[in-house]
């Protein structure tokens, strides 16, 4: 308790610093306003910093509890909130730096050539309409920025998690069998199906119903059903069990399959927990229709030749549960045959698999591309936060030698209950011998 109460009261102290910097700026921008329009954009904005500092104090009070007892409304309300208006005012704050870094060089030049503005400038004056475009022009950009990305962050939380965008790949492969030239493989990842708190059955069945009218021969799930407990998934056995593919659905574990967040996994007490949910996951994703591969391999059969689907256990790097053991899964796989490998966590395949095993495509998820960031491949641009939380693999196809690994971006969400720039994403992939 005593290091929380240090954790937080430096928080605070870095928080409010960094808050009264930002206010500055809104003070400056603000300066030729009426006396009332100057107190609503001021108390506009305290008063959301404030709730935010009070929302986390609850959080990290209360997280834990509302966890265990699968209470995700207030959480994700919290999140929402701190998202929705603590983002933008972080962008702001930049471009008020910026706007002080530029004054700051141009009174340094001043000073260095003994160069006299043209007039008089005042640091505590109210600068002439004129001056003032001058000075806070990164100010005034700033400003502009912070409402784009309010405007996005709440596109995100009401819609962007639901805007379902199907994204197709086309593979080539040496070895592929001829009778599977063609085949049409459908991946999702990372449902979380726990989050849609709004029971949002419309909008997931339309996704659902795009992925039937591909018509696909496979139907690949990536782990991550549910944020913790099995029975997150209840709701949804009607709607998954509907998909359909004429060689199967087949699914794996992800790392929140475990309940771990919940029970600690080093505690014998909490064994019976993990294992009955464990049990009940693996009904569900049964009654769905989903094989559920635990460390194995099966043939896929078509006009009597097949290629191997492999599927593991979570394995992630770091702190992420080893659970996945691909040795096992590999045990007595037919040598120089298509190998088709199914794993959670993109850090397993370089880990594990890249220039290591004999497998020519894996397919993962994780990351949800962080939820956040920007693509346009017309224009080469790809980017996502993904890369500062230790993964150089996020978010779509990436090739080494002759292996594949294929990323997931997610079909649902977590921690931030939307989606900005990184929509919900279906995968449809064509594979083709060549």
């Amino acid at each position: 308790m005593t290091r929380f109460f240090v954790f937080l009261a430096t928080f605070s102290a870095i928080f409010f610093v960094v808050e009264f910097y930002g206010y500055l700026g809104i003070k400056q921008l603000t300066a030729k306003l009426t006396p009332r329009w100057r107190k609503i954009w001021r108390w506009s904005y305290w008063i959301p910093s404030l709730v935010s500092v009070a929302l986390i104090v609850v959080l990290a009070i209360g997280s834990q509890q509302a966890i265990r007892s699968n209470q995700f409304g207030f959480f994700y309300f919290a999140t929402g909130f701190i998202f929705l208006f603590l983002f933008p005012k972080l962008l702001f704050l930049v471009f008020h730096l910026l706007n002080d870094v530029v004054r700051l060089v141009l009174w340094a030049f001043r000073k260095l050539t003994k160069k006299k503005p043209a007039e008089p400038v005042d640091e505590g004056e109210v600068f002439e309409s004129e001056k003032m475009t001058r000075f806070q022009f990164f100010n005034q950009v700033g400003l502009g920025a912070a409402a784009l990305t309010f405007g996005a962050t709440i596109y995100g939380i009401t819609r962007g998690k639901y805007d379902f965008r199907i994204l197709e790949e086309e593979l080539y492969f040496p070895n592929l069998p001829e009778a599977f030239h063609g085949l049409k493989v459908v991946q999702i990842s990372d449902a979380h199906l726990g989050s849609f708190l709004d029971n949002s059955f419309e909008e997931v069945n339309e996704a659902l119903e795009k992925i039937n009218a591909l018509q696909p021969d496979l139907i690949l799930f990536t782990g991550d059903l549910v944020n913790n407990f099995a029975e997150e998934a209840l709701p949804w056995v009607n709607y998954f069990e509907k998909l359909n593919a004429n060689l199967g659905k087949f699914s794996i574990l992800g790392n929140h399959d475990y309940a771990e967040y919940v029970y600690d996994p080093n505690d014998e007490l909490t064994l019976p927990m993990r294992t009955e949910n464990m049990k009940q996951l693996e009904a569900i994703h049964a009654a769905m229709g989903f094989r559920l591969l635990k460390n194995e391999w099966v043939e896929v059969v078509k006009d009597g030749q097949a290629f191997n689907l492999i599927g593991i256990e979570n394995w992630g790097r770091g702190r992420f549960s080893k659970h996945g053991d691909l040795e096992k899964a590999m045990t007595n796989l037919p040598a120089n045959s298509f190998s088709l490998l199914l794993s959670h966590d993109p850090s397993h395949w370089e880990e594990q698999v890249m220039y290591k095993k004999n497998i020519d495509l894996t397919l993962s998820g994780h990351t949800h591309g962080a939820q956040f960031g920007l693509e346009a491949p017309m224009l080469h641009i790809k980017a996502s936060p993904s890369p500062l939380f230790g993964y150089k693999r996020w978010g779509g196809l990436y090739q080494e030698g002759k292996q594949y690994l294929y990323v997931n971006r997610g079909f649902g969400f977590l921690g931030f209950p939307g989606r900005i720039g990184m929509p919900p994403e279906i995968t449809s992939f064509k594979l083709f011998k060549s």
